[in-house]
């Protein structure tokens, strides 16, 4: 498949910043082939007009929970240990494979409407996300989440030896758009024994690990009471920050800064998702200390059920807003530092260094918002405009390793019909909700 995009102005991320208007873009294949000027031989199979549309790389989220667009509001004004306890563990208490496809799906729909390709996905049943990855034309990395507690507390009863099967059965899948790794759900909850096994497993089939780290002062206090060591000191001692592929981890609250040192010494990702923080009254990551330290931060939004939507737009705009005004410094987080952690930085924890960048030969991941909206004029600084203006509503095409997902409104890979009606009836299920108000499907 080959497209020409003219007229279009390009926001690079390249490192000299460069904002190129009134270009053209060539696409060939899965590749960008040209920003510029098209080869003068070239032949494309569709044309789009960018005038006033401004093209960019797409966004990667970096931590998630992608079915759980099944538990959106449900859980709501809560603390987090009553949020989860009370809430979600009830509500999962019922999951079942289908239910994740569907939620999955939703997910997969939601992301792309806002202009993202990939996600790193840490949740169950992530076969059935992988058929979901495969079938949008999404990318993403898979971690099965495995809490090591016992068979019949897993959700499923799914054994660990099931989970390490996912790894290797669906690590290279799609084309190479989907990655997998260990899922152990944290240091916390998984035993040490199991944590060892996961990084055994990890070595010998040449992948990384993905899990919660340190998501609070509480944690922390536990783990030096427990092991004398913080929670990333003694995952680090135990191998899990010396993977194979490189480590992600989420959220990481309650990071000393030694623990800093040692994540950014490790090349450790760190997923910052700070709806989450914020919905749920939770600690704030050290975010402007540890990139100082020199930690891979990389934005996210997390699960719907705590932060209640997929919008990397908006995680952008709270992360610059909420930072310049604790530090009372507008100069800090410049927004194409931003946007390079919503793009370049996910896209490397992933396992797609490559992507992020509008250059030719580079993957040809990349949205066109549409700049024509009243919140966007004046147009005098793009970026900016991405960042602090630009609403998903604004995205008007998205594509993926080259593949068209979205155009005007149109999903070209999901049966958003089916599936709306779908994840509902079965979020309803989960928690006991009647469906009498749903209408029936027609197909």
């Amino acid at each position: 498949m080959r497209t020409l995009i003219q007229n279009v102005t390009a926001l690079m991320l390249d490192a000299e910043d460069r904002i190129l208007p009134g270009v053209e873009l060539a696409l060939e294949d899965q590749r960008i082939l040209a920003v510029g000027q098209a080869p003068p031989d070239f032949a494309p199979d569709e044309v789009i007009d960018g005038r006033e549309l401004v093209a960019l790389p797409a966004f990667f989220n970096a931590h998630c929970h992608a079915p759980m667009t099944l538990e959106r509001g449900w859980a709501e004004d809560l603390p987090f240990e009553r949020w989860l306890n009370e809430k979600i563990w009830v509500a999962e208490s019922a999951l079942e494979a289908e239910d994740v496809a569907w939620g999955a799906a939703l997910a997969a729909a939601e992301m792309i409407r806002s202009g993202s390709v990939g996600f790193a996905d840490h949740y169950f049943w992530m076969d059935r996300v992988a058929e979901v990855v495969a079938e949008s034309g999404m990318k993403a990395l898979l971690a099965w989440c495995h809490f090591g507690i016992g068979d019949d507390q897993e959700v499923g009863g799914v054994p660990f030896e099931d989970t390490v099967a996912f790894v290797e059965a669906w690590d290279g899948a799609a084309g190479g758009r989907i990655h997998t790794a260990l899922g152990p759900h944290s240091p916390y909850m998984t035993p040490t024994d199991v944590l060892r096994r996961c990084v055994a497993e990890a070595e010998r089939l040449g992948v990384g690990a993905h899990f919660h780290l340190s998501e609070s002062s509480e944690q922390v206090r536990r783990s030096l009471e427990r092991h004398g060591l913080t929670p990333p000191a003694y995952v680090a001692g135990l191998g899990l920050l010396d993977l194979p592929r490189p480590t992600l981890v989420a959220h990481c609250n309650a990071a000393t800064a030694e623990d800093q040192a040692l994540l950014a010494a490790k090349g450790v990702y760190v997923a910052h998702a700070p709806k989450t923080y914020q919905k749920l009254g939770m600690e704030m990551p050290p975010l402007p200390e540890m990139l100082a330290r020199g930690v891979r931060l990389a934005l996210a939004t997390d699960g719907p059920a705590s932060n209640s939507d997929f919008n990397m737009l908006e995680i952008l705009r709270l992360v610059g807003l909420h930072w310049k005004g604790a530090l009372l410094a507008p100069e800090v987080l410049p927004r194409t530092q931003l946007l390079r952690m919503a793009t370049q930085v996910p896209a490397a924890a992933l396992g797609f260094p490559e992507s992020g960048v509008l250059a030719p030969g580079r993957p040809a991941d990349l949205l066109l918002l549409d700049t024509t909206a009243p919140h966007w004029i004046p147009r005098h600084d793009l970026a900016a405009g991405v960042v602090y203006t630009a609403h998903p509503g604004d995205v008007a095409y998205v594509w993926c390793d080259g593949r068209l997902l979205y155009r005007k409104g149109e999903f070209l890979t999901l049966d958003m019909e089916r599936v709306r009606w779908e994840a509902e009836r079965r979020a309803f299920r989960m928690v006991g909700k009647p469906m009498s108000s749903l209408r029936a499907y027609t197909g």
